[in-house]
């Protein structure tokens, strides 16, 4: 495989990752913390409603655990790739 190739498929799983990141991270910021939180406000969660609960603390929340998963993933991509750094 060329390296121009194997850049190529490198930059485009990294792209694809972080595209997929985004959108979990806008469809449960924005979707559930404002679009669906009508639909979710029948839901209690800790004395509030499921909508008000994620746009206050369920939209951070993920939000950091989609930083632990893209630093996981893009240790496996690197690996694979062979631009580890270790």
């Amino acid at each position: 495989m060329r390296k121009e190739s194997k850049d190529a498929a490198y930059w485009k799983a990294n792209i694809r990752l972080i595209g997929i990141s985004l959108v979990i991270w806008a469809l449960v910021s924005f979707g559930f913390g404002i679009l669906l939180r009508p639909m979710l406000s029948g839901i209690a969660v800790g004395g509030t409603d499921l909508g008000f609960w994620f746009a206050q603390q369920g939209s951070i929340l993920v939000f950091l655990a989609l930083i632990f998963f893209y630093a996981w993933r893009m240790n496996k991509l690197d690996a694979q790739h062979g631009v580890n750094e270790e």
